[in-house]
């Protein structure tokens, strides 16, 4: 029989519980078996096992939306992958992810080229396709264009860096060790600021000759958000797309936005590849990242999957820079 993770009840890392589980006995038409090699460790995880992001799922639950594979069984209306594929998903719902075999949607996975692995496909594919839809859909960046970044040297700020240089777009990256800023830096972030010692605001002003910039992504959440809008130039834009530090607080949307016309939006990734379509664009514009060394994979550390709980504790301490695995 083969093991995944589940969520026991809503938590701390320590909820997460090892098991054995039954597979249906047949694939359903329009689904493929992959027989996963590989599985994302990514902080939305976190969310969900402890309720922030509530599902629309009954407790115990398998947790988890990353992982890579090998077809080993296809439904009958399966067209586009056939046994002996490599493919990758990033996708939610349904969540699952955390186990050794799993039956997923043939249109919701992207087949793998040759010069990426399995664990390298797991360790960037939903960061990666991230920062693809923060920089080239969500908001254009523009050659030359300042922006601000919080969290720069974690798994998505590594990417986010190495992709703002292949544009030549100067990013601001905000990190909380001078080793986490010579990391940043080498993988291509312009500005480094440790918000530990330095003041964020007053040095993007320095940095965009006292007018602030365009576009601050922000990922920390109720830590950083002050601090980004602080930064944004007149009728500047915040992307608020993840909380890891915690949920911001209620705002009076009058007082917070108006003094300087600001524009405020809450994306997620799954809005942006909402079809077979998006999805193939999202992700072949990575994968071209990649096969063009533009964008390298960085994985930090490997978990067993029977250490998930573990992963979860590394992953919450922000002390990981770049991506954490787990391998069946």
């Amino acid at each position: 029989m083969p093991n995944r993770v589940v969520v026991s009840k809503l938590g701390g890392p320590e909820v997460l519980k090892y098991e054995n589980y039954d597979l249906p006995k047949n694939v359903e038409e329009n689904m493929v078996r992959i027989n996963q090699t590989s599985i994302g460790i990514n902080y939305i995880d976190t969310y969900h096992r402890t309720g922030i992001y509530p599902l629309p799922v009954e407790i115990p639950f398998c947790l988890g939306v990353e992982a890579a594979g090998d077809v080993i069984e296809i439904g009958d209306n399966v067209s586009n992958l056939k046994v002996g594929d490599r493919v990758a998903y990033s996708f939610s719902p349904p969540i699952g992810a955390y186990c050794e075999v799993r039956d997923f949607d043939s249109q919701r996975v992207v087949k793998l080229p040759e010069y990426i692995s399995n664990d390298e496909a797991a360790s960037i594919l939903l960061q990666g396709m991230t920062v693809e839809y923060l920089f080239e859909r969500l908001y254009k960046l523009q050659k030359d264009e300042v922006f601000l970044f919080h969290a720069a040297a974690g798994g998505v700020g590594l990417i986010a860096s190495q992709w703002a240089k292949s544009i030549g777009a100067k990013m601001i990256g905000t990190v909380s060790t001078d080793e986490k800023a010579s990391l940043a830096k080498k993988n291509g972030c312009e500005f480094t600021i440790n918000y530990k010692e330095e003041d964020v605001q007053s040095n993007v002003l320095k940095l965009t000759n006292n007018e602030g910039v365009n576009v601050v992504y922000d990922g920390v959440g109720k830590d950083t958000f002050d601090i980004s809008l602080k930064s944004l130039k007149f009728r500047g834009l915040m992307v608020s797309f993840g909380q890891s530090s915690g949920m911001v607080n209620d705002v009076n949307l009058h007082s917070t936005f108006n003094p300087k016309s600001l524009y405020y939006t809450r994306p997620t990734l799954m809005h942006y590849i909402r079809n077979s379509e998006e999805l193939t664009e999202c992700s072949n514009k990575l994968f071209s990242k990649i096969k063009n060394k533009e964008i390298k994979p960085n994985i930090f550390k490997k978990f067993k999957l029977s250490e998930a709980s573990k992963a979860h504790e590394l992953i919450q301490s922000r002390n990981s820079v770049g991506s954490i695995i787990l391998c069946p």
